[in-house]
């Protein structure tokens, strides 16, 4: 059948209510990474209550539910973890609690990211409602440690649970807009070594921690002429840890590392970005250690899947079929031209598409500036322009635009 645009945006409205109530109650429970296990069991609840096809949760607690049967798998993705709630006094709210009135929801998650997960939810009974099934498959992926590893759920959903979508929409906040592509973004580690001494007698030893001082300097030198790129914009990078080691406060440090926090537009990489330290002049009369972190936490399974803390860069064109099939819904269901934009921060598309050539698009409630923020909120009417979006997705893209997808799906950034 035809998507009906207005009986789609009736039916999002409607259930308005239940949108709210189910985010309230995942908002509820506390899910930092790596703690999502009791969340996972809301979402559960939910999905099966509003009469998915199937539901599993795979063995690093990701929730996988599925709507119809066709050939074209989709996706869209939410992750349901996290971050702290920080210092409680910068909060209006209990951020568990929250607050709810006619317009906002305030709580951790409210924006980044579990009102995705609400909407889309409620997406999948509206497809059900209203008939929207076709020759598609919705996966609707409820995402585990994104805030400590952005991505790696993803690495394991493509590599070990052997799904590979046609494209993936990332529910992550976006500002009422399009959001189709992002900066990747890697963690390094610089490291001096020096000779402990005497305090008293700083001569005698290699101080560890000198040696890192002109290194800083030329970070901060060197983040002013990291290259651009016309939409993503310019690479940054940042120095955003500093540690030691000292046999005591009366004696000189013995070694000394710093943490770089290296976002990456459109042309940069792993490679290109440690070369550019390594080449330092500073670095090189250091004789300092680049590397790159990894990440090796358990998931709330115990699973452990070791990553290097490399999160690529992706970017999708504005005349892609997927990025055209978003233009499509919105135009049709809300009568106005939406705003092509980007995210300022990461998502799992860095692995998706960074890493595996998925095509990624983003539309989210909430906002960007709401996220890691105390008295995190997001806005209902989001909730239901999302719910509706995601719901006609799929059978658009079916009807207008699978036969038209580039044989060749590889990154888009080169």
């Amino acid at each position: 059948m035809s998507i009906k645009f207005e009986q789609v945006v009736a039916k999002a409205e409607e259930y308005k209510p239940q949108i709210s109530k189910f985010l309230r109650d995942m908002i509820a429970i506390p899910s930092e990474s790596c703690g999502e296990e009791k969340v996972v069991l809301r979402i559960k609840e939910e999905m099966e209550k509003v009469g998915f096809d199937r539901v599993t949760i795979d063995p690093m607690g990701n929730i996988l539910g599925y709507i119809g049967h066709g050939k074209h798998l989709i996706a869209m993705d939410a992750h349901i973890d996290t971050v702290g709630v920080g210092n409680l006094e910068n909060w209006a709210y209990d951020p568990y609690l929250g607050y709810e009135d006619e317009e906002i929801i305030i709580g951790r998650g409210a924006s980044d990211q579990k009102g995705g997960m609400a909407s889309m939810v409620y997406a999948a009974k509206i497809i059900k409602d209203l008939g929207l099934e076709d020759d598609y498959t919705l996966l609707i992926v409820g995402s585990v440690q994104e805030e400590d590893c952005d991505g790696l759920c993803w690495q394991y959903i493509i590599n070990e649970d052997r799904i590979k979508p046609e494209f993936v929409v990332i529910t992550e906040p976006t500002d009422g807009k399009i959001y189709r592509g992002q900066r990747g973004r890697m963690e390094i580690k610089i490291t001096t070594k020096g000779i402990s001494c005497h305090g008293s007698a700083p001569e005698r030893g290699d101080n560890a921690i000198y040696k890192m001082a002109p290194i800083i300097l030329e970070l901060r030198a060197l983040h002013e002429n990291l290259i651009d790129h016309n939409f993503l914009g310019k690479g940054s990078l940042a120095v955003s840890e500093i540690f030691h080691t000292s046999p005591s406060r009366c004696a000189v440090a013995d070694s000394c590392w710093i943490s770089i926090d290296r976002r990456l537009t459109a042309g940069e990489d792993a490679p290109y970005a440690l070369k550019q330290i390594m080449n330092l002049p500073s670095v090189k009369a250091a004789d300092a250690k680049v590397t790159m972190y990894t990440y090796e936490k358990p998931s709330y399974t115990g699973l452990v899947y070791p990553t290097e803390s490399f999160f690529p860069t992706w970017l999708i064109e504005p005349d892609h079929p997927v990025c055209q099939t978003l233009l499509d819904a919105y135009q049709g269901l809300f009568q106005e031209e939406p705003v092509l934009d980007k995210w300022t921060f990461s998502t799992n598309g860095v692995s998706i598409m960074g890493r595996y050539g998925i095509p990624c698009i983003g539309f989210g409630p909430g906002h960007e500036d709401q996220a890691h923020a105390p008295n995190e909120r997001t806005w209902k009417k989001e909730l239901v322009k999302a719910a509706a979006m995601y719901a006609v997705i799929p059978q658009l893209y079916v009807k207008k635009y699978a036969g038209k997808m580039p044989s060749n799906t590889e990154n888009l950034v080169k």
